[in-house]
C-alpha cells in the first residue's frame, strides 16, 4: 500500500515536526489541531517553519483544520502526535470519520496507549476493526519555538509494534515508507513499557519539587535536576519496571540502552550503564528547563499514563512495585490529584477481566 495522504493530529512538538517534515518530503499532509487558536495561527502565519542541522525550510500542509473529518478524509495514514492525555478524546473524537483500511500511529503510544486507543475505538464503533501501531518515542526529538516553528534536533529510531501483534509484520512494513526508522518490537507491552519519560520524569519532578517552585523552574532539568540521589531514584524505578519486562517474557532493555537507542546520550554513558551518567552526558537534554509548576505533563501525563499502568500490570503480574507506587502516591499529594483513579488502569485498557496468563494472547490476537 502506497502512502499518499496523511493526517497529523496535534500541532504541538511532534505534531509540526512531522507535518513540516512529510510535507516537504513530497507527502499531502492534514494538519489537526482541536484547539481553534491554534490553527489560526498557524493558518495566519501560512506554513510551518522546519529548523534542523542549523537550516531552516517552510512548509505548507495541504490542510490545517480543526475539522476531524476534514483531517481524516481519504487519509491513508493517521498519524496521533498527541500527548496520553489526549488519546481519549482524539478516539472519540476520529472514530465516527475513520475508515476500516485507515492505519493509526500512535507517535508515541506512551505506556498502553494502543491498548487504551483500541478500546475507547471499540465503544464508538463496535463494528470496526482498527488497524493500531504505536512507536516507543516520538520520531522526532524537537520543540516548538513559536508558533509554527519547529526545532528537530534529532530523528530517533523507536521500537514500534501493532495492536493486536499479528499485524505488527504486515502494518510496519507499510509505515516504514513514511517513518524508514522505526525499528520492529514484539507487541505494544514491548514498546509501552518502555517509555522512559515515565521511567525519569516523575521522579526528577518529585525529587526538585521545592526548587520549582520556588524558582518557576529556572534551571537545567536533566543538567542540575538529577543529582546522583535523583538518579539513583530513576534505577529503581527501572529495576520495578525490567521485573515486569521479564514476567511477560519481553527483551530486557534498561533505562541506560533505551535512553542511548534514541539518541540522547553518549556511547560511554551507555557502556557505565549509569542513570546518572547517561542523562549527564544527554547532548540533547543538557539545556532543557525544567517545568515552570508543577502542574506539567511531567506529573500530569507521565504519572497518570505511564507509571499507573506499570503499576497496574505488576500487581496483575504479582510483581512487587513499591517505589513506582510511592511516587503515585507523593505526585497525587502534590497536585492534590488522584492520579491512581484518573490514569490508564487496567480496565481502561481493556485488560480487567485479563488474567496473566492470557495477556499474551491479547496482545497477540486482540480483544
Amino acid at each position: 500500500m502506497a502512502m499518499r495522504r496523511i493526517a497529523v493530529l496535534g500541532a504541538g512538538n511532534g505534531g509540526c515536526a512531522a507535518a513540516a517534515d512529510l510535507t516537504l518530503r513530497g507527502y499531502e499532509v492534514r494538519l489537526y489541531s482541536r484547539s481553534q487558536a491554534t490553527v489560526d495561527a498557524l493558518l495566519d502565519k501560512g506554513d510551518i517553519e522546519i529548523i534542523e542541522n542549523g537550516a531552516a525550510r517552510a512548509a505548507r500542509p495541504a490542510l490545517i483544520s480543526s475539522d476531524p473529518a476534514l483531517a481524516l478524509e481519504q487519509a491513508d495514514l493517521v498519524v496521533v502526535a498527541a500527548p496520553a492525555v489526549a488519546h481519549e478524546y482524539l478516539a472519540t473524537t476520529i472514530g465516527p470519520h475513520l475508515a476500516e483500511e485507515q492505519i493509526i500511529l500512535l507517535n508515541p503510544g506512551h505506556t498502553g496507549g494502543s491498548l487504551h486507543f483500541a478500546q475507547v475505538l471499540r465503544k464508538v464503533r463496535p463494528e470496526l476493526t482498527p488497524r493500531i501501531c504505536e512507536t516507543v518515542t516520538l520520531t522526532y526529538i524537537c520543540r516548538l519555538k513559536g508558533a509554527g516553528r519547529v526545532e528537530v534536533y534529532r530523528r530517533t529510531r523507536p521500537r514500534g509494534a501493532a495492536f493486536p501483534g499479528k499485524l505488527t509484520a504486515g502494518l510496519l512494513a507499510t509505515i516504514r515508507e513514511v517513518f524508514p526508522l522505526i525499528v520492529p518490537a514484539q507487541n505494544v507491552m514491548e514498546t509501552g513499557l518502555s517509555n522512559i519519560n515515565a521511567i525519569m520524569h516523575p521522579a526528577g519532578v518529585v525529587a526538585n519539587a521545592g526548587w520549582i517552585e520556588r524558582h518557576s523552574g529556572d534551571f537545567r532539568f536533566y543538567a542540575e535536576g538529577i543529582s546522583r540521589a535523583v538518579a539513583n531514584v530513576i534505577a529503581k524505578v527501572d529495576e520495578e519496571r525490567l521485573k515486569i519486562v521479564e514476567r511477560l517474557g519481553l527483551p530486557l532493555q534498561s533505562f541506560v540502552e533505551i535512553f542511548y537507542q534514541a539518541g540522547l546520550t553518549s556511547d560511554a554513558a551507555r557502556d557505565s550503564g549509569s542513570v546518572y551518567e547517561a542523562i549527564r552526558q544527554s547532548e540533547p537534554n543538557k539545556t532543557i528547563k525544567a517545568p515552570a509548576a508543577l502542574r506539567h505533563r511531567y506529573l500530569d501525563e507521565d504519572v497518570p499514563y505511564g507509571l499507573v499502568p506499570m503499576s497496574e500490570l505488576g500487581k496483575r503480574l504479582g510483581v512487587r512495585t513499591p517505589v513506582i507506587d510511592s511516587l503515585v502516591e507523593l505526585a497525587s499529594a502534590m497536585n492534590e490529584t488522584d492520579y491512581r483513579r484518573e490514569g490508564l488502569t487496567l480496565a481502561r485498557m481493556g485488560l480487567a477481566g485479563v488474567g496473566a496468563e492470557e495477556l499474551a494472547r491479547v496482545l497477540d490476537e486482540g480483544f
